[in-house]
């Protein structure tokens, strides 16, 4: 008995190495994607995203034309939105794994005690893909929400607000939501492992496939208006999306997390107001 228990012991262990390799290396990827797409992009060089930049300036002399040159995307092909989900999707994943470890390794050490005698992996794989899935879902509607402000010209080619009452919006939105109970209730399974586990088992592939997915959906329903927050900041600006990835991490793995919501809510009104009374001081 003693043997064998050692031998779990040792299997655990080596599990657990082995995820945390794997989500570690999962999100060093996606973060070197992202950091030479921006200094792509920061470079004018809208290639990667099936961009061509055109000169766009005014109809007025030479001068007034050369002073008003600015780089402009062209429209959106299809490649394009194809290509900007994926960026989308990258990011979320290396925005969102981290927050996600504790509960898969809590499923990953679940699993293999389930089956001592079995390799877990196939699992594991299969309840983190189904998380990253519902990230790709928020992907999709984030790709057509920037798409549909680009057309409206209240996004800059760096995919940051042109507009600070759109910026303002965006900030009151997200610190409301912040104070919902839709909010705290997916916090709350967020926060807690141990009883989304036992609440939500199924058994098999499949369980552990539908297990993610469900997961992954109350993690967006947890952080979506906090992703929104990258259209004020620059979803380019990659020192903003790991404020944002920071803020998520700190929001789920501090214990009374909910201090944190109900802070950053009231915080995020008052930048809210802030925004909006610069703009209309410096129209006025």
């Amino acid at each position: 008995m003693t043997s064998s228990t050692g031998s779990l012991e040792r299997l655990l262990r080596r599990d657990s190495a082995s995820v945390v390799a794997s989500l570690i290396l999962i999100t060093m990827l996606a973060w070197i994607y992202l950091i030479v797409l921006a200094l792509d992009m920061a470079g004018g060089d809208m290639s990667l995203m099936a961009m061509d930049m055109s000169l766009a300036g005014s109809r007025g002399g030479i001068g007034e034309m050369a002073t008003a040159m600015i780089l402009e995307p062209q429209p959106w092909t299809w490649l394009t939105f194809v290509l900007m989900l994926l960026m989308w999707w990258v990011m979320m994943i290396g925005m969102m794994v981290p927050s996600a470890a504790p509960m898969i390794l809590l499923f990953a050490r679940l699993q293999r005690q389930k089956l001592s005698h079995e390799n877990p992996g196939l699992r594991i794989a299969l309840f983190t893909s189904g998380y990253v899935l519902m990230w790709l879902v928020f992907s999709a509607a984030a790709t057509t929400a920037q798409w549909v402000l680009g057309e409206l010209a209240l996004l800059s080619p760096m995919m940051k607000s042109t507009s600070p009452i759109l910026a303002a919006a965006i900030f009151a939105v997200a610190g409301i939501y912040q104070l919902t109970t839709l909010k705290q209730a997916c916090l709350a399974h967020c926060q807690a492992p141990v009883h989304f586990l036992s609440a939500q088992w199924r058994k098999g592939d499949l369980g552990a496939f539908l297990m993610g997915l469900h997961h992954g959906a109350y993690c967006v329903g947890c952080c979506w208006f906090l992703m929104a927050l990258l259209f004020a900041g620059g979803v380019m600006n990659l020192l903003w999306v790991a404020v944002i990835a920071a803020f998520v991490l700190l929001e789920k793995a501090v214990p009374k997390g909910f201090w944190v919501t109900r802070i950053s809510g009231p915080l995020m009104l008052g930048f809210s107001a802030l925004i909006a009374f610069r703009a209309l001081t410096d129209t006025f």
